[in-house]
């Protein structure tokens, strides 16, 4: 069983507060797992040919996995995924996913920027892969405890 972790006091956050940065590991062998899950098959996930066609430079991660793992290092900051409460991204570069044992990875890092009222934060998400930004205007609004 995991250690679970106190929540987030919002009394405890301030502008500026940076949340852990996370990396995950992105592989083939995980697109799949997660074509089948979504039920998202495009070849474009799986097939380097296809891929490479469509003017791709390889086989790239499905978006709402990027987005699934960006949102995971607020879920996991706050202590409970039914803390977000708002969570917007605009995808800007594909996830590319090579063919071998190592893969991908996307790197996400997060800042507090904004305290509201009702124990709600805005906290800034960047993700990247490669040394590229995946995402741009990521954030999440988390009501804390």
């Amino acid at each position: 069983m995991p250690a679970t972790t106190a929540p987030v006091r919002y009394a405890d956050v301030e502008v500026g507060t940076e949340l852990p940065e996370r990396t995950f590991p992105v592989r083939r062998a995980d697109l799949v797992r997660y074509a089948g899950a979504s039920g998202d098959f495009n070849p474009i996930h799986w097939n380097e040919r296809v891929a490479k066609s469509v003017g791709l430079p390889n086989v790239i991660a499905h978006g709402m996995l990027t987005m699934a793992e960006a949102g995971r290092l607020v879920t996991d900051w706050a202590g409970d995924p039914a803390a977000v409460v708002e969570y917007t991204v605009r995808f800007t570069a594909p996830v590319v996913v090579p063919d071998d044992d190592t893969g991908a990875e996307i790197a996400v890092s997060g800042v507090v920027s904004e305290k509201r009222d009702g124990n709600q934060v805005v906290v800034k998400l960047t993700a990247r892969s490669g040394g590229v930004k995946v995402l741009a205007r990521s954030s999440a609004v988390v009501r804390l405890a």
